[in-house]
């Protein structure tokens, strides 16, 4: 299912509340020079969406910080930490849908460390039965410009792919 076909069907108009246990949003980078991989996850999620009458879109997804998780404790604790996501200074990553582009993109922004700034979507949709859907988006960005910049020796490369997966319930 396109976006534009979602937001077109009168059915679909209305708020949406996000499934934390049924989403994922995920993180995945290099390490060691790029040569390891590093993937993570966050695991306290929470948000709502909304599709009005006119085919606009708008929703908002908070993410906690302290719930990052990439199966090494020493390194989600190093990346809870200032030289990271500074989760006890910035305990929420926000992130706000605007709209949806004519090329399918969702328009957001992305607030983390205190810094807002857009972030583009490459997104699409999935039904899932009556009062369910899956909407998945993905992008690429230079952590740096959230100054997220922890980079003991420039072994870790600054592109981070983010990857979404959100179920959202009728509400």
């Amino acid at each position: 299912m396109t976006l534009t076909r979602l937001i077109t069907d009168p059915a679909s108009t209305g708020t949406w509340n996000l499934a934390p246990e049924r989403s994922s949003f995920t993180f995945s980078n290099k390490t060691l020079w790029g040569l390891v991989p590093v993937n993570g996850r966050f695991t306290a999620v929470s948000g709502q969406g909304r599709i009005s009458e006119d085919g606009q879109v708008s929703g908002r997804i908070q993410i906690l910080v302290a719930s990052v998780k990439t199966g090494v404790g020493k390194r989600d604790e190093h990346l809870r930490s200032a030289d990271f996501f500074d989760a006890d200074n910035f305990p929420e990553i926000i992130i706000d849908v605007t709209g949806i582009a004519a090329d399918q993109s969702l328009t957001a922004t992305m607030r983390l460390r205190g810094v807002e700034l857009p972030l583009p979507l490459t997104a699409s949709a999935t039904s899932q039965g009556e009062g369910t859907v899956a909407v998945r988006a993905r992008t690429k960005v230079d952590r740096t410009r959230w100054g997220v910049d922890g980079n003991m020796a420039g072994m870790i490369p600054t592109t981070t792919a983010l990857t979404a997966d959100a179920v959202f319930t009728r509400a």
